[in-house]
């Protein structure tokens, strides 16, 4: 037998025996399912909601926090970089209102100003002075820029619009990347005059390379084309075009998510810097950022999986052992109260026999006395005497009368022992009393039966009603098993000082090994379409050991079965073993 097999409550091998509204009072089964599913739902169902509510409530802190945290990481940036480019702007603005046009177009003092820019915030590569004509003036700087023509160009039609211009990063003769910024200041008569500088941008990218980014983060400066101004980690080349889409326009930080044709998501914190063509742009890796997350989502889906399993397992488990007690005390309690009717029965069945043997024997005399009264005088007439005929119809009316008194005598004997009462009997004459009841099924079915008691047996102390009761049950179930022409063997043997063995084989149908541990079990029967109540086999195992013995079962299908029953010579108390172990 397997462990699973072994683990099987016992309840789940019986079926529904309730019908109509009670048809659910005994369909364990039915019971033990509804238990554990509501029990199930009951507890389970506020634990995974609640899960779920703090998984969702968690993942959106967490993802609250990251946005926030880029908003806060973008804002500061761009707190920093408008500074950069607003502290240089205005000290191009300081110097071209502090300074007159002829002191600008002065070399060695353009040169002198061009110096102590460089010493007072760094960056600055060259500087110049542009008429209104577009013509470069003056300069000062590593390259030899005089007299360079400007008109045709964009920004500076941009600075004379605007009055003053930012550029984006670009390589121009240079080859190497730079901005511009132009401050342009109005003279008399419509005449004006720009001051350029040029910034170099390393110093400028030192402010974006100092960030420390968690998540893979990358921080850098695109222009409204899409094209890198910065140098990027993740993203491509500076004066490349960037992956990652140019955001809406806001005058305020935003945060936004982004996934690439990979289907990996990015959390994007941009600004656009004031009075530029520049945005600022935080990427990182959301799934980076969401580890920590992911870890933490592992352990509470774990533990709720873990909570989920013991919940279940203790569910069954209780559910299981109440089913089970619940159902070997209705067996119990039903069991008790089939016995006490079974006991009623049987002995209504001994009181009605008793009066019919009793109404019967009355009549039987006076047939039995008034037969041999016409015999007597039949024999007194040589007329009669001598009709072989007339006096063996007058010899049969007394053997019937006869046969009557013994069938008449055995219900008798039956109906005395129906109370408890322990004497003395001979186990052989008990056997021939209840197999006298079954003679006519015998020979009708032509069923061969034998009987072996050694002669001289000792006689054993019991109760003769219930060891007629456990003889007849086991072969009214023999009968059962057997077909026509079959075989029913009963033997008798002396086991030891103190016990013998009564085996009663037949030659019957056999019981499959499953059901050979459920035979015994109250209301198992395989006769209930011819009236089978179950209790038979039950109550003689019972009846069995309250004689302080015990009872076996040895079938093979296809072959027959054997009944084993080992009982004592003299009754034991029940409170002694019994003992079925060594035999």
């Amino acid at each position: 037998m397997s462990i699973v097999e072994k683990l099987k409550p016992v309840f789940l091998e019986y079926p529904a025996t309730g019908e109509g509204r009670y048809k659910y009072t005994f369909n364990y089964r039915k019971i033990w399912q509804m238990v554990i599913m509501l029990t199930a739902a009951v507890t389970l169902i506020p634990l995974i909601i609640i899960t779920c509510i703090d998984y969702n409530v968690t993942q959106r802190s967490i993802e609250s926090e990251i946005s926030l945290r880029a908003r806060r990481t973008a804002s500061n940036t761009k707190r920093a970089i408008s500074f950069f480019l607003s502290e240089r702007k205005a000290a191009l603005d300081f110097i071209i209102h502090d300074n007159a046009r002829k002191a600008l177009t002065d070399m060695d003092r353009l040169s002198t100003i061009l110096k102590n820019l460089q010493a007072g915030f760094g960056g600055f590569m060259d500087i110049g002075v542009i008429n209104d004509h577009g013509i470069q003036v003056a300069y000062s700087g590593t390259h030899n820029l005089g007299g360079k023509d400007y008109s045709d160009q964009a920004w500076f039609n941009k600075v004379v619009a605007r009055g003053v211009y930012i550029s984006e990063v670009f390589l121009g003769f240079r080859n190497k990347p730079h901005l511009v910024i132009a401050v342009k200041s109005q003279l008399d008569q419509g005449a004006f005059y720009v001051l350029r500088a040029t910034i170099d941008t390393d110093q400028f990218n030192e402010i974006l390379s100092s960030l420390e980014l968690n998540g893979k983060g990358d921080v850098f400066l695109i222009n409204r084309n899409q094209v890198i101004q910065t140098p990027s980690r993740h993203h491509g080349d500076v004066l490349s075009l960037v992956d990652i889409p140019v955001p809406e326009y806001s005058d305020r930080t935003r945060v936004k998510v982004f996934q690439d044709q990979k289907m990996e998501q990015y959390v994007v914190g941009y600004a656009y810097i004031p009075d530029t063509d520049f945005i600022l742009m935080i990427v990182k890796q959301k799934a980076a950022l969401m580890k920590s997350w992911y870890a933490t989502r592992s352990n509470l889906i774990g533990f709720l999986l873990i909570s989920i399993t013991v919940i279940l397992g203790v569910i069954v488990f209780v559910t299981t052992y109440l089913v089970n007690q619940m159902f070997f005390s209705d067996r119990k309690r039903a069991k008790a109260m089939h016995r006490i009717e079974y006991d009623n029965k049987l002995a209504t069945v001994g009181r009605l026999a008793a009066g019919v043997a009793h109404e019967i024997n009355n009549p039987l005399a006076i047939i039995n006395e008034k037969a041999g009264l016409i015999k007597d005088i039949f024999v007194f007439r040589e007329k009669y005497s001598a009709d072989d005929k007339l006096m063996g119809l007058v010899d049969s009316v007394i053997s019937s009368v006869a046969r009557c008194g013994t069938i008449t005598k055995r219900l008798l004997n039956f109906a005395r022992h129906m109370d408890e009462s322990f004497q003395v009997v001979e186990i052989g004459t008990v056997i021939r009393e209840v197999l006298g009841f079954l003679g006519k099924e015998a020979e009708y079915r032509s069923i061969e039966i034998s009987v072996e008691v050694p002669n001289s047996f000792p006689k054993i102390e019991c109760d003769r009603g219930k060891l007629q009761q456990v003889l007849l049950n086991i072969v009214n179930n023999a009968f059962f098993a057997i077909e026509s022409e079959g075989k029913l063997s009963i033997q008798v043997k002396q086991r030891d000082e103190k016990y013998l063995t009564v085996t009663i084989s037949d030659s019957g149908c056999g019981i499959p090994e499953k059901e050979l541990e459920l035979i015994f079990e109250p209301f198992f029967t395989k006769k209930s379409d011819q009236g089978g109540t179950g209790l038979g086999l039950s109550i003689t195992y019972q009846l069995v050991e309250e004689a302080g013995g015990c009872i076996k079962v040895k079938s093979e299908v296809g072959v027959g079965t054997s009944f084993i029953v080992n009982l004592p010579f003299k009754p034991k108390p029940r409170k002694e073993a019994n003992t079925c172990e060594s035999f």
